[in-house]
Protein backbone atom coordinates (compact mmCIF):
# COMPACT_ATOMS: atom_id res chain seq x y z
CA UNK A 1 0.00 0.00 0.00
CA UNK A 2 1.63 3.33 -0.88
CA UNK A 3 1.73 6.28 1.67
CA UNK A 4 0.19 8.58 0.38
CA UNK A 5 -3.03 5.79 0.23
CA UNK A 6 -2.27 5.29 3.86
CA UNK A 7 -2.74 9.09 4.90
CA UNK A 8 -5.62 9.43 3.17
CA UNK A 9 -6.92 6.31 5.09
CA UNK A 10 -5.77 8.14 8.71
CA UNK A 11 -7.29 11.06 7.63
CA UNK A 12 -10.53 9.49 7.13
CA UNK A 13 -10.42 7.96 10.33
CA UNK A 14 -9.24 11.05 12.17
CA UNK A 15 -12.42 12.84 10.83
CA UNK A 16 -14.37 10.40 11.09
CA UNK A 17 -16.77 8.50 13.76
CA UNK A 18 -14.79 5.56 12.68
CA UNK A 19 -12.94 4.19 15.45
CA UNK A 20 -11.24 1.36 13.51
CA UNK A 21 -10.58 0.68 10.33
CA UNK A 22 -8.21 -2.74 8.64
CA UNK A 23 -7.76 -2.67 5.30
CA UNK A 24 -5.95 -6.31 3.71
CA UNK A 25 -4.48 -5.66 0.18
CA UNK A 26 -2.46 -8.61 -1.81
CA UNK A 27 0.79 -6.90 -0.28
CA UNK A 28 -0.20 -6.92 3.08
CA UNK A 29 -2.22 -5.63 6.27
CA UNK A 30 -3.22 -2.17 7.84
CA UNK A 31 -5.48 -1.81 10.84
CA UNK A 32 -5.96 2.26 12.05
CA UNK A 33 -7.24 2.25 15.93
CA UNK A 34 -8.37 5.50 16.75
CA UNK A 35 -7.63 4.85 20.78
CA UNK A 36 -10.37 7.89 21.70
CA UNK A 37 -11.25 11.65 20.41
CA UNK A 38 -8.65 13.57 21.74
CA UNK A 39 -5.58 10.74 21.11
CA UNK A 40 -3.74 10.46 17.48
CA UNK A 41 -4.85 7.36 16.18
CA UNK A 42 -2.88 3.97 16.52
CA UNK A 43 -1.74 2.63 13.24
CA UNK A 44 -0.59 -1.08 13.23
CA UNK A 45 0.48 -3.56 10.24
CA UNK A 46 1.26 -7.59 11.17
CA UNK A 47 4.56 -7.18 11.88
CA UNK A 48 5.09 -3.51 12.76
CA UNK A 49 3.23 -1.95 15.61
CA UNK A 50 3.48 2.31 14.97
CA UNK A 51 2.94 5.01 17.57
CA UNK A 52 1.09 8.15 16.79
CA UNK A 53 4.50 9.84 15.24
CA UNK A 54 4.58 8.79 11.31
CA UNK A 55 7.13 6.22 10.83
CA UNK A 56 7.57 4.68 7.66
CA UNK A 57 5.16 1.93 7.14
CA UNK A 58 6.94 -2.04 5.76
CA UNK A 59 4.85 -4.04 3.73
CA UNK A 60 4.22 -7.12 4.58
CA UNK A 61 4.71 -10.46 2.45
CA UNK A 62 1.17 -12.39 2.01
CA UNK A 63 1.27 -15.89 0.62
CA UNK A 64 -2.05 -15.60 -0.90
CA UNK A 65 -4.36 -18.67 -0.36
CA UNK A 66 -4.93 -19.06 -4.11
CA UNK A 67 -1.29 -20.03 -4.26
CA UNK A 68 -1.41 -22.44 -1.49
CA UNK A 69 -4.11 -24.00 -2.86
CA UNK A 70 -2.23 -24.50 -5.97
CA UNK A 71 0.42 -25.95 -4.12
CA UNK A 72 -2.06 -28.77 -2.44
CA UNK A 73 -3.14 -29.33 -5.47
CA UNK A 74 -0.10 -30.32 -7.36
CA UNK A 75 1.15 -32.23 -4.79
CA UNK A 76 -2.46 -34.27 -3.59
CA UNK A 77 -4.91 -33.40 -5.78
CA UNK A 78 -8.16 -31.44 -6.57
CA UNK A 79 -8.36 -28.37 -3.68
CA UNK A 80 -12.35 -27.34 -3.31
CA UNK A 81 -12.03 -23.86 -1.59
CA UNK A 82 -14.17 -21.83 0.17
CA UNK A 83 -16.29 -19.56 -1.97
CA UNK A 84 -16.84 -16.72 0.63
CA UNK A 85 -16.01 -15.68 4.33
CA UNK A 86 -18.41 -17.09 6.69
CA UNK A 87 -18.45 -20.00 9.33
CA UNK A 88 -17.55 -23.73 8.20
CA UNK A 89 -20.07 -26.56 8.88
CA UNK A 90 -19.59 -30.22 8.33
CA UNK A 91 -23.07 -30.60 9.25
CA UNK A 92 -26.42 -29.50 8.75
CA UNK A 93 -26.90 -29.23 12.46
CA UNK A 94 -25.48 -29.93 15.52
CA UNK A 95 -25.20 -33.46 16.33
CA UNK A 96 -26.46 -34.33 12.91
CA UNK A 97 -24.30 -36.76 10.56
CA UNK A 98 -21.23 -35.21 8.59
CA UNK A 99 -21.99 -34.73 5.04
CA UNK A 100 -18.75 -36.08 3.99
CA UNK A 101 -16.10 -38.19 6.08
CA UNK A 102 -12.36 -38.78 5.00
CA UNK A 103 -12.43 -41.25 2.24
CA UNK A 104 -16.24 -40.61 0.94
CA UNK A 105 -16.74 -40.87 -2.69
CA UNK A 106 -18.42 -37.34 -3.86
CA UNK A 107 -19.98 -37.01 -6.98
CA UNK A 108 -20.00 -33.62 -8.40
CA UNK A 109 -22.46 -31.17 -6.97
CA UNK A 110 -22.70 -33.23 -3.60
CA UNK A 111 -23.39 -31.16 -0.45
CA UNK A 112 -19.59 -31.20 0.87
CA UNK A 113 -20.39 -28.57 4.24
CA UNK A 114 -22.14 -25.46 5.08
CA UNK A 115 -21.10 -22.20 5.37
CA UNK A 116 -22.65 -19.63 7.31
CA UNK A 117 -22.69 -16.27 6.17
CA UNK A 118 -24.51 -13.27 7.42
CA UNK A 119 -27.25 -15.86 8.84
CA UNK A 120 -27.51 -17.43 5.39
CA UNK A 121 -26.74 -20.84 5.40
CA UNK A 122 -24.95 -22.01 1.82
CA UNK A 123 -24.25 -25.27 0.85
CA UNK A 124 -21.13 -26.12 -1.08
CA UNK A 125 -20.89 -28.29 -3.11
CA UNK A 126 -18.12 -30.75 -4.66
CA UNK A 127 -17.10 -29.29 -8.21
CA UNK A 128 -15.28 -32.72 -8.90
CA UNK A 129 -16.02 -35.73 -8.42
CA UNK A 130 -13.62 -38.13 -6.68
CA UNK A 131 -12.66 -39.50 -2.95
CA UNK A 132 -12.49 -37.08 -0.41
CA UNK A 133 -8.56 -37.19 1.07
CA UNK A 134 -8.26 -34.84 3.35
CA UNK A 135 -10.65 -32.22 5.07
CA UNK A 136 -8.91 -28.65 5.79
CA UNK A 137 -11.37 -26.75 8.02
CA UNK A 138 -12.55 -27.26 11.84
CA UNK A 139 -15.97 -27.53 12.33
CA UNK A 140 -17.12 -24.23 13.60
CA UNK A 141 -14.02 -22.63 12.13
CA UNK A 142 -13.79 -19.13 10.32
CA UNK A 143 -13.29 -19.39 6.93
CA UNK A 144 -11.61 -17.09 4.35
CA UNK A 145 -12.38 -16.52 0.59
CA UNK A 146 -10.02 -18.76 -1.52
CA UNK A 147 -9.31 -20.89 1.32
CA UNK A 148 -8.87 -24.62 1.19
CA UNK A 149 -11.53 -26.66 2.50
CA UNK A 150 -11.31 -30.19 0.79
CA UNK A 151 -8.77 -32.45 -1.20
CA UNK A 152 -10.33 -34.71 -3.67
CA UNK A 153 -8.99 -37.24 -5.92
Amino acid sequence: MDLRKLKTLIDLVSESNVSELEITEAEGKVRIVKASATAAPHYTTAQTALASAPAPIIPVAATPVADAATTLAADTGHVTKSPMVGTFYRAASPGAKSFVELGDTVAEGQTLCIIEAMKILNEIEADKAGKVRKILAENGQAVEYGQPLFIID
